[in-house]
């Protein structure tokens, strides 16, 4: 095997390497495929949410990889008004190119049948739509991202939107061809709610930026400026990620306020960087007499590079989430090497490879005593964060482009393109 030219497949908590001939294969499958890629949440309008991160990086790296033949042939759609401003303006190959539609400009029209018409005007095979919002309903078979069970996971109460996401959840989990989802619990989830086949659902792990969130020293002069604007004085535990109820932040501020009663000589700041979401008010409120005193500070939104900086100067990242899909801000904080705790729950085991610290996300206490251990042990603070930089680097976005492509190349190779609405053929997995 080549070791110039390996790159990872995510299989549960192991990632394994695998050849560059594993990736020639994907462009010799004998007949052309077209692969119609859905870029809805590519509008400025989504630029805070998950979703157009992770539609933004696979078309990128999709636009990167190199095709020996005409094989295959990625078309993303563009509409001026309405797609991002990069959209339709990257460097073009002839496996990866844009396609122009004003369709796009009728948004639920779009997610109700437009998509399906647009594909239809490229002669697609396969339309991929990296998220469930879309009825999977025509000829041409529709691999769909479905990034976590949470609607059904978590109550309606720490969910915005709950309905209309159970809703769209479950009509692409039944109505698709092809699942790909963020982690082997999501897969286990949607298997046992929706009663799927398991070699329906596909797991591949996300990538990240990993030119802005390294472990690489942040400017002094620059972070300590965006240290003073934020209101940060001294040592700070740091929390980013949208503020909002299913994030449990409500349990970190008492944890944090059990932690700072306890031990008097902790000079600590609790910074909680990331836009308002659903319940913020709520989170604010709970935390108003620490927010006047300056213990608690909200950041709000931040850029890239900002946040960065931030990451890397916290003593510690705590991550006490409900639950998650995948969790990006716990690789972010992982890739920049501060030591980093997380929730036992949902995926965050997996995903960080069992190397971090965990803790009960329902017991504020015991949040509070695995903050304490870890603050009072500069050696085990050392191994967090050169375990958690070791499992964030195996992750990446060319990655994550590069096995959803062979998903997709297997949607297709694996079932017929006229199955029709409702077929109940098996798409082979990975």
């Amino acid at each position: 095997m080549d070791t110039c030219t390996l790159f990872v497949i995510g299989r549960g908590t192991e990632l394994l390497p695998v050849s560059r001939h594993s990736v020639d294969s994907l462009f010799s499958l004998g007949t052309a495929l077209i692969i119609a890629f859905d870029t809805f949440f590519l509008t400025k309008h989504f630029r805070n949410v998950g979703i157009y991160e992770y539609a933004k990086n696979l078309l990128q790296e999709f636009g990167k990889i190199p095709s020996q033949d005409d094989s295959i042939s990625i078309r993303y759609f563009v509409s001026p008004g309405y797609t991002d401003d990069w959209v339709g303006l990257e460097p073009q190959t002839n496996v990866c190119g844009a396609a122009d539609t004003t369709l796009l400009n009728h948004g639920r029209l779009w997610r109700l049948g437009l998509v399906t018409a647009a594909a239809h005007r490229l002669d697609a095979d396969l339309i991929f739509t990296p998220s469930p919002n879309i009825l999977p309903l025509g000829s041409i078979p529709v691999a769909v991202t479905i990034h976590d069970a949470m609607p059904k996971r978590l109550s309606a109460e720490l969910v915005e939107r709950s309905r209309h996401l159970k809703a769209a959840a479950w009509v692409a989990a039944k109505l698709s061809q092809k699942i790909i989802t963020d982690s082997e619990r999501s897969k286990k989830d949607l298997i046992d709610i929706y009663d799927l086949p398991p070699d329906k659902v596909s797991v591949v792990y996300l990538g990240y930026d990993r030119n802005t969130f390294n472990s690489l020293s942040a400017d002094f002069t620059a972070q300590q400026s965006l240290l003073k604007r934020l209101g940060i004085r001294r040592p700070y535990i740091l929390h980013h990620g949208m503020v909002q109820l299913r994030k449990n932040l409500g349990r970190l501020i008492c944890a944090y306020e059990l932690l700072i009663e306890k031990r008097r000589d902790l000079d600590l700041q609790l910074v909680l960087a990331g836009p308002l979401g659903m319940g913020s008010e709520q989170i604010r409120q709970r935390s108003d007499k620490q927010v006047q005193n300056g213990k608690v500070i909200f950041t709000g939104t931040l850029d890239s590079e900002d946040l960065a900086m931030l990451i890397k100067g916290a003593s510690l990242s705590v991550i006490p989430s409900l639950y998650e899909g995948f969790c990006l801000p716990m690789v972010e904080a992982m890739a920049c090497g501060v030591p980093t705790i997380v929730a036992n729950s949902s995926c965050l085991p997996e995903v960080s490879g069992g190397v971090l610290r965990y803790f009960d996300p329902l017991s504020e206490e015991d949040m509070a005593i695995t903050i304490e251990d870890v603050l009072d042990h500069s050696e085990l603070q050392e191994e967090l964060a050169r375990r958690g930089l070791q499992r964030a680097s195996e992750f990446s976005w060319r990655r994550c482009a590069e096995e959803t492509l062979m998903v997709l190349t297997g949607a297709k190779s694996s079932n017929p393109i006229n199955s029709g609405v409702g077929s109940q053929v098996e798409v082979g997995g990975r």
